[in-house]
């Protein structure tokens, strides 16, 4: 994709979703995605060639980073069986269950601007991030 990823502190404005597949787990928190990011998400679908009724945007989080932990993203044609599925204005977002552990809650933006462009993540479990802001601890 070519993005920044991001951590922020900002509370964001936007859309929010319910999952399509309802859990206890779930049931009280989630995600929540802006539009201008569900915009971006769609532009890169498109241009990845994926369709938003079978694919969508996952998001995961894996070890590594200055802080412990640093967002995953990529365009996937199908969840996969235990994912928690998310749908914003016709896209769709999947997080798998451990991932879902850290990011229960978060709001994913993007902005753009003449300093950064990317994807803005503004988690409540994040404790700590690092200088350059692309990893994060719990």
């Amino acid at each position: 994709m070519g993005d920044f990823v991001t951590i922020g502190s900002k509370p964001g404005e936007g859309a929010s979703a319910v999952p399509e597949q309802q859990s206890e787990s779930n049931a009280a928190t989630g995600l929540q995605v802006t539009p201008a990011a569900v915009e971006h998400i769609r532009a890169v679908m498109e241009k990845e060639g994926v369709s938003p009724v079978q694919g969508g945007l996952r998001l995961g989080v894996k070890g590594g980073g200055c802080s412990g932990l640093s967002y995953a993203m990529q365009v996937e044609p199908e969840p996969r069986e235990r994912d928690h599925v998310f749908e914003f204005d016709g896209v769709r977002v999947f997080i798998d269950p451990k991932s879902f552990v850290y990011l229960s809650g978060v709001t994913l933006d993007y902005e753009e601007t003449l300093i950064r462009q990317g994807f803005n993540f503004i988690n409540p479990n994040s404790k700590h991030s690092c200088g350059c802001g692309s990893s994060f601890s719990v």
